[in-house]
């Protein structure tokens, strides 16, 4: 095809200029120059342009279509033109995030608001990573952040440490587990315990200190939501396993009580997992550095 995009930009200046000269003066190029680029036009569509008889000059029925073109065409590649530009440069991007935790959203949505602000060319969205394989994902470019406590080796991935906590028992105040220092796993067989609707193998109460126990708890409830856990838990109807950034406005506010699991606590580091080829990108590193400035 003949048609350029310089052809629609100096189509556009001419009737925006309503004259060749002032035209290729905007544009900076010749008059002359320009005047090529619409003979050319004007003789692979067989038809004129421009009513040269008109001061200002006035377009035909076919030189009408070829603005219209460049007036819907032009800003669409304007504004892609800037998303890589800004891409390369590593300021504007895609930050599609999944997350292996429920628990995660606590901090999360605080560190996205200031994002938002200090990033506002990147696209942001999230899909918790619960109904799908989240790394395998992140291979295949579905999403760009996962964020886990669970670093697996990829030559092609990186697992950026974010923050380390440590996953606590909340309890009501007079509740008798209060009287032990830490909890042993067989401390909560006789327990309800409340989680979040998750599969076992990614909660670490189960992964990483009952099962290995051989212990079992008197029942498991579930909730969606964190604040529902707490109130089940102030309330006597359970306890619940969970990580320090989540617990602390309540322990700060003394409206529950928390135990270690086990004499050594049981510790944990939350990654960013991105792919290796884009992790030094500056709109990541923004987001990894807020990360770990929430949790300071």
């Amino acid at each position: 095809m003949y048609l350029e995009l310089r052809h629609l930009r100096s189509l556009q200046a001419i009737d925006q200029c309503g004259s060749l000269a002032r035209a290729a003066e905007q544009m900076h190029i010749t008059q002359s120059a320009l005047s090529h680029q619409v003979k050319g036009l004007e003789a692979y569509y067989g038809t004129g342009l421009f009513l040269r008889s008109t001061k200002p000059l006035s377009l035909t029925p076919a030189g009408q279509a070829l603005v219209k073109l460049a007036d819907r065409i032009l800003p669409e590649v304007q504004a892609v033109d800037r998303q890589l530009r800004g891409t390369a440069a590593g300021l504007s991007g895609r930050l599609h995030i999944a997350i292996e935790c429920h628990a995660c959203f606590e901090w999360l949505l605080p560190v996205l608001d200031q994002y938002r602000q200090k990033w506002p060319e990147v696209e942001i969205d999230i899909r918790p990573g619960l109904s799908f394989e989240p790394i395998t994902a992140l291979q295949k470019g579905e999403v760009d952040v996962v964020i886990s406590s669970d670093p697996q080796p990829h030559k092609d991935l990186r697992f950026v440490p974010l923050f380390e906590y440590q996953a606590l028992l909340a309890l009501a105040h007079d509740h008798p587990l209060t009287a032990k220092e830490y909890i042993r796993p067989q401390d909560l067989a006789g327990q309800t315990l409340v989680t979040y609707p998750v599969e076992r193998k990614r909660l670490d109460v189960f992964s990483r200190f009952l099962q290995p126990a051989g212990i079992e708890p008197a029942e498991v409830r579930e909730a969606e939501l964190t604040a529902i856990i707490l109130l089940l838990v102030t309330t006597l109807r359970g306890v619940a396993v969970l990580p320090d950034w989540v617990l602390r406005e309540s322990m700060r506010d003394k409206r529950l009580a928390t135990r270690p699991l086990g004499r050594a606590g049981m510790h944990g580091t939350l990654y960013a997992a991105l792919r290796e080829n884009e992790s030094d990108a500056a709109y990541l590193q923004g987001f990894i550095e807020l990360s770990r400035a929430a949790m300071q």
